[in-house]
């Protein structure tokens, strides 16, 4: 079974969580809920509801100190009350194939997605499905029948992530040809095209982290935009002055540029295509965000060029981190050598950016670290964090 996204949450608020979840048709109900050993319980969110799930004014009703992450978990059962999609799928195709003159068999049931992302009308299946000779060797129609099963009018498959340095997707459309779709986060408008660019749902929680800034009269930089994840809160909901966005994907800036209009922040953001490294500004960032896993780190040296040199500021580092343990340990061991490995790293990447920052600019800078966010989690042990480092001139 492929990950799927979880609401963490501490036991004593579960109950309160999963209702509200659930009145807002976000709880998935083919899944069940999961108890962990930390006092923790896993509620699975409906993929096609994460975009558009109001993170912040559930966290509100919950004590400062309770648990509440979104993390991807392999975890949750199947609920036997309730018929998924995929059984309706399983259905669909039994009957088509048998009707074609073939038999259904365990194989071909083993071969069906376990998991998939909508994005409106378009569903988008994973690479490791539909892999048996027989689905190659059935005509166009079969592709039609699991539209059907799955109710999507447009279908696509992701093969890989191609390796032509963008991170482009590499997508077949299967039914339909119109390959655009439109996704609405915390009120921000994001289309792209799901054969040229990637989407990724598990950012939601710092999105709208972001978008809870108060960056009034600031300049920020965001060195990875991509179709603007980022540059779009800090423009419309945190307030930022001005953006310069960098990109050097030439369709997620096309998508970018879209976005920008659509969303009425165009007149605000300044987009720059191409390798960041090359980027013809300096000393001109109250924040740099640096958006990219599984490192940022090749953008650090940029950063510390562009941050204002007489009021410094603030830099949003990604990383994914990794953390070691025993695989026979408790949970609660796990969750503080987790936490262990993060302030590590932190501590890590504040001295290297001080010294770069020294390098660059000829003079003393303090680093602090304000805040270091989990934003997601793709393995145990595995996280993409986030490090608000403070620069500031000695």
């Amino acid at each position: 079974m492929d990950a799927v996204p979880c609401l963490r949450v501490s036991q004593c608020h579960a109950q309160q969580l999963r209702r509200r979840l659930q009145s807002r048709g976000a709880l998935d109900l083919s899944l069940s809920l999961l108890k962990d050993s930390d006092e923790t319980v896993l509620l699975p969110i409906s993929p096609s509801c994460l975009p558009h799930l109001d993170l912040l004014s559930l966290r509100t009703t919950l004590a400062s100190d309770g648990t509440f992450e979104i993390v991807w978990s392999q975890s949750p059962l199947q609920s036997k009350k309730v018929r998924t999609a995929s059984n309706k799928l399983e259905k669909v195709l039994q009957a088509w194939l048998e009707s074609h003159g073939e038999r259904w068999t365990e194989e071909l049931r083993g071969d069906l997605p376990g998991s998939f992302q909508r994005h409106g009308d378009l569903l988008l299946l994973g690479e490791r499905c539909f892999s048996l000779p027989l689905w190659r060797k059935m005509d166009q129609q079969v592709w039609g029948a699991v539209a059907r099963g799955l109710g999507a009018k447009r279908l696509a498959k992701m093969s890989r992530i191609s390796r032509d340095g963008f991170r482009s997707p590499v997508v077949t459309m299967l039914v339909g040809e119109h390959s655009w779709v439109k996704h609405v986060d915390n009120g921000i408008s994001y289309e792209f095209d799901v054969t040229r660019c990637m989407f990724s749902a598990g950012n939601i929680t710092e999105k709208l982290r972001v978008a809870g800034f108060d960056c009034r009269g600031e300049t920020v930089v965001d060195l990875y935009a991509g179709i603007g994840y980022f540059t779009l809160p800090y423009l419309v909901h945190a307030g930022a002055s001005r953006v310069h966005a960098c990109e050097w994907n030439p369709d997620a800036v096309k998508a970018l540029q879209k976005n920008l209009e659509a969303n009425g922040v165009s007149d605000r953001c300044t987009v720059h295509q191409g390798d960041n490294r090359q980027l013809q500004l300096c000393d001109v960032a109250d924040r740099v965000n640096l958006g990219l896993v599984p490192s940022s780190e090749d953008g650090w040296p940029v950063a510390c060029r562009l941050l204002n040199r007489t009021a410094g500021g603030i830099l949003h580092l990604h990383q994914n981190v990794t953390s070691s343990l025993p695989s026979d340990a408790p949970r609660t061991s796990g969750r503080s050598a987790d936490r262990e490995a993060w302030r590590a790293w932190a501590d890590d990447a504040a001295g290297r950016i001080a010294s770069l920052l020294k390098d660059v600019t000829g003079a003393r800078w303090t680093t602090n670290t304000r805040r270091i966010e989990g934003v997601k989690s793709y393995a145990p042990r595995v996280h993409h964090i986030v490090l608000d480092l403070e620069c500031r001139p000695s």
